[in-house]
C-alpha cells in the first residue's frame, strides 16, 4: 500500500489532500497542531495516522518525526501561514513569525524526515505564486515563499543524484480558511478540492514544478518578467479586478 506524509493536514489544502489520498486507499500520516481535527480525520478513515506537532518547535518536530507509523514514499510539506504588513511599516516580530513557520518550519520538517528518505521518494514543498511577483502588503509572506522556492529548487539539485525528487508547488488563490481572511480581490480563485486534484495529478506525473491554476499563474509569471517599472501599476489593477 502506498503511503503519504502531509504537514498542515488540519485545514485547507493539506486537509483535503489527506482525505483524498485516504479515500484512494493510501496510508496517510496527517500532521498538524490541532489534535481534535487530527482525531476527526482518523475517525473518518482508519488509514489516516494522526501525528501532532508544531513546526515552530524544532526540537519537538524532530522528536515527533523520529518514529513514523508507516514508511511514506511521498512527502508533502504544506504547513504555512500568511500575515500582511500594512502601509509598508516594517514589523520584525511579524516577519519572524511568518518565516519561523513558512521557512524554518519547512527546514525543521526536512531535517526530521531526512533519515526516512531513500531512492525513489518524492518531497513536495508548497510555495506560492506570490514568490514570482512582488505584491502589495506581502513583504513577509512573499519573501518567505520566495525563500521556500529557492530552498526546494536547491534541494532538487542536491538530492537528485541520490534518487530523491523534489516538486515545488506554486498555487494561486485557493479558497481556504487562510484566504478567507483576505480583504482584497482574489482573481481566478479556485476551490480547495480543485487545488488538491491539481497537486495529486502533478505529483503523479512526477513534475518538478507545479503551477495552478494555469491561466492565473501564467499571467503572474508574465507580469514578473516585465520591466519592474510596469509591474506595480499592472499588479494593482489586477488585484482591483
Amino acid at each position: 500500500m502506498s503511503a503519504v506524509f502531509i504537514t498542515g493536514a488540519t485545514s485547507g489544502i493539506g486537509k483535503q489532500l489527506a482525505l483524498d489520498y485516504a479515500k484512494q486507499g493510501w496510508q496517510v500520516i496527517a500532521c498538524g497542531r490541532n489534535q481534535p481535527v487530527l482525531d476527526s480525520l482518523q475517525a473518518q478513515h482508519a488509514n489516516i495516522f494522526p501525528l501532532a506537532f508544531d513546526v515552530t518547535d524544532h526540537i519537538g518536530t524532530k522528536a515527533a518525526l523520529a518514529q513514523l507509523p508507516c514508511q511514506p514514499e511521498l512527502w508533502i510539506l504544506n504547513a504555512g501561514d500568511c500575515e500582511y504588513i500594512d502601509d509598508g511599516k516594517m514589523d520584525v516580530t511579524l516577519m519572524a513569525r511568518v518565516f519561523n513557520i513558512n521557512v524554518l518550519g519547512v527546514a525543521a520538517v526536512i531535517e526530521g524526515i531526512q533519515p526516512h528518505l531513500s531512492r525513489g521518494h518524492r518531497v513536495a514543498i508548497v510555495g506560492s505564486i506570490a514568490s514570482e511577483l512582488a505584491l502589495p502588503r506581502a513583504e513577509a509572506y512573499g519573501a518567505s515563499k520566495a525563500a521556500v522556492a529557492y530552498l526546494a529548487r536547491t534541494l532538487q539539485l542536491d538530492w537528485r543524484p541520490l534518487g530523491i525528487e523534489v516538486t515545488t508547488i506554486f498555487p494561486g488563490f485557493v479558497a481556504t480558511p487562510l484566504t478567507d481572511r483576505n480583504t482584497f480581490a482574489m482573481p481566478m480563485i479556485i476551490t480547495v478540492e480543485r487545488a488538491a486534484q491539481e497537486i495529486k495529478a502533478g505529483l503523479a506525473r512526477g513534475v518538478s514544478q507545479l503551477y495552478f491554476p494555469k491561466r492565473f499563474t501564467w499571467l503572474i509569471r508574465l507580469l514578473g518578467a516585465l520591466p519592474y517599472a510596469w509591474q506595480g501599476r499592472l499588479v494593482r489593477r489586477l488585484l482591483k479586478a
